[in-house]
């Protein structure tokens, strides 16, 4: 009880010291797991016992025989599911090539490449080397999304390295599983008819299973068979079922089976996502927490001492020096980013859960069953965990400064609110080349903000998520624009200091209108424009206009018209070069230039 205890509670606690300190939790995750384990029996404990033993070795320990092994597979199936949750086939499509090709010609060079380093710097089997350089294929999001969260990247590049985290886990996972069913099935590193026809049963399977059992899922839901409160538990069976059903039919393509089913589901659209993906989010948190703890502590000393030499710096130099920017540079060819970009994305590729979870389980396995060399895969695979999360979490910002893609001026716009109004704020501004992104609560504005191809969010302002997310590294501007007071003075309040660095704005509240004198410093377009106003006109006039300015005289006249003009809003000052500057409340002193245009909401201004 008190081993259980200990690693749920140690666990949280490395998750919250990882909060605290801006690092992937998975660094004092592992290094709690090895202090409990093998540093506990090497140098702490009389006896040479762990203070956690995840298998049962006839005196104590958690999980006997080869519960540990179905622990291991359950936790991940569930992680698994949560990623495939988030994989939206929209959003992939506006990635562009340079992802597919990460995913697909990178995983090729890394497989490759490490398994050829494995084999001639350690001399392990090939078959030990390919299955070691599967496993070191994913990139975890769990373990980018921290180091990106916390450093100001353009738009792209945060975008690359996030969804390639995302996209690559099942496809590294699919390998480790097809690669470790041919050393089990082939024999020796015979490819063998049986192994192919093994290869194609994981591909049936898993593939069926997955998409048979989320489309029943989603049907059970949405046609109410399941009520609401057990609504997560029962997803969570199902997808515990789907897994262990396809585990029954074919071996190892459970995996395969529970990343379908989360795709499916994630692209379904249903009222019911948002619910499940919090509830997964938090199930896969704590399940993280608990493997990684129970996985290096399974970790023996002599495990350690393997790879204890020169030849582990040397394979992890090849990794991550040589192999990752070779399959980065040659995946982004002929792509837009440019070379400082491309070097940036090599230098990040920190890997995660699931390399550690099936490296354990695998490893486990084939040494249970006498293959030689089958020992170095687990820590072969964790110095590689270790060592790249260790590695970017520590230099990734000085990186991002040294090769120039730190985010020195953050333009982006954050504007709170998708009403029609918002959106067609939104367009004209993305319509200049600015990057923008709109956040509501609502649904509906959402996907009609979506229709119009502008960058869109349902959230809810009041959650801590929202300042998770990378998409928003690069802003700096916060526009409230809803229809509520309160909300906007609650955004400008909680978000001002890192989404408003360069200005955040609101609409005036009804009783601010007219209040020259008292006028909020925050307050957006004029002392006289609240929301009902600008939305009358947007109700009348839906356009946005541009008058270029002869002079600042001319610039005053044209306020002193919109003052007293109900169809008709200033918003932003258009430059000669095309900036936009937004224009605060009744501010008289916008500083102008010429070849300046005013650009106002409503109809047409005929001067």
């Amino acid at each position: 009880m008190l081993e259980l205890a200990g690693i749920i509670i140690l666990g949280i606690l490395a998750q919250w010291v990882a909060w605290k300190l801006k690092i992937p939790a998975i660094l004092p995750l592992i290094l709690i797991g090895l202090l409990v384990g093998p540093i506990a029996a090497e140098f702490l404990t009389d006896d040479g016992t762990k203070w956690i033993e995840p298998i049962w070795n006839g005196k104590e320990g958690l999980f006997p025989g080869e519960s540990l092994f179905y622990f291991v597979s359950l936790a991940i199936s569930i992680i698994l599911f949560e990623g495939g949750l988030t994989l939206k086939l929209s959003e992939i499509k506006n990635v562009g090539p340079a992802i597919s090709k990460l995913i697909t010609l990178g995983s090729i060079v890394t497989f490759f490449g490490a398994g050829f380093a494995a084999h001639y710097i350690f001399n392990l089997s090939w078959e030990i080397s390919f299955l070691f350089s599967a496993l070191i294929i994913v990139t975890g999001p769990t373990v980018i999304t921290p180091i990106l969260r916390n450093i100001p990247l353009k738009k792209d590049v945060s975008a690359v390295l996030k969804w390639e985290g995302i996209l690559i886990d099942p496809i590294g996972a699919l390998v480790a599983v097809l690669v470790f069913e041919f050393i089990s099935v082939g024999g020796g590193g015979a490819f063998t008819k049986t192994a192919l026809i093994e290869f194609g049963k994981i591909i049936l399977f898993g593939a069926t299973f997955g998409f048979t059992f989320a489309h029943g899922l989603n049907s059970a839901i949405n046609k109410k068979w399941i009520p609401h409160y057990l609504l997560n538990v029962f997803a969570l069976a199902s997808v515990l079922g789907v897994f262990v059903l396809s585990e029954s039919f074919a071996h190892e393509s459970g995996l395969l089976a529970v990343v379908v089913m989360g795709m499916v589901l994630g692209n379904s659209n249903s009222s019911y996502l948002k619910e499940l993906l919090y509830f997964k989010e938090s199930l896969s948190v704590l399940l993280i927490s608990i493997l990684f703890i129970l996985l290096a502590a399974n970790i023996n000393m002599d495990d350690l001492m393997l790879i204890y030499n020169w030849k582990t710096a040397i394979l992890f130099a090849v990794v991550v020096f040589v192999i990752r920017p070779l399959g980065v540079f040659l995946s982004t060819h002929n792509s837009s980013l440019k070379f400082n970009e491309k070097l940036f994305i090599s230098w990040v590729g920190p890997r995660g859960i699931v390399a550690a979870g099936i490296a354990s389980l695998f490893g486990l396995k084939l040494a249970k069953n006498g293959v030689p060399g089958a020992e170095y895969i687990t820590p072969l695979v964790f110095m590689i965990v270790l060592g790249t999360v260790l590695l970017n979490a520590t230099t990734a910002r000085l990186f991002a400064r040294a090769v120039g893609v730190f985010l020195q001026n953050s333009e982006g716009i954050l504007i709170v609110g998708a009403s029609k109004l918002s959106r067609i704020i939104a367009e004209y501004l993305a319509n200049n080349n600015r990057h923008v992104v709109l956040i509501d609560s609502n649904e509906s504005n959402i996907a009609q903000a979506k229709e119009l191809g502008l960058e869109a969010i349902n959230a809810n302002i009041y959650s801590e998520t929202l300042t998770d997310n990378i998409e928003l590294n690069d802003v700096g501007y916060l526009m409230a624009l809803t229809g509520n007071a309160d909300i906007n003075s609650y955004v400008i309040d909680k978000f001002r200091n890192q989404f408003g660095e360069n200005g955040s704005f609101r609409l005036i509240s009804p009783e601010e209108k007219g209040d020259v004198a008292n006028n909020p410093v925050e307050g957006l377009f004029s002392h006289n424009d609240d929301y009902t106003k600008l939305n009358d006109i947007v109700r009348n006039f839906p356009a946005i206009q541009e008058i270029k300015l002869d002079s600042k005289e001319h610039y005053d006249s044209l306020i002193e018209i919109t003052k007293n003009e109900k169809d008709i809003a200033p918003i932003f000052i258009k430059n000669k070069a095309g900036t936009l500057k937004i224009i605060p409340a009744f501010n008289k002193d916008v500083p102008f230039e010429k070849g300046s245009s005013l650009v106002y909401l409503g109809k047409e201004i005929n001067k």
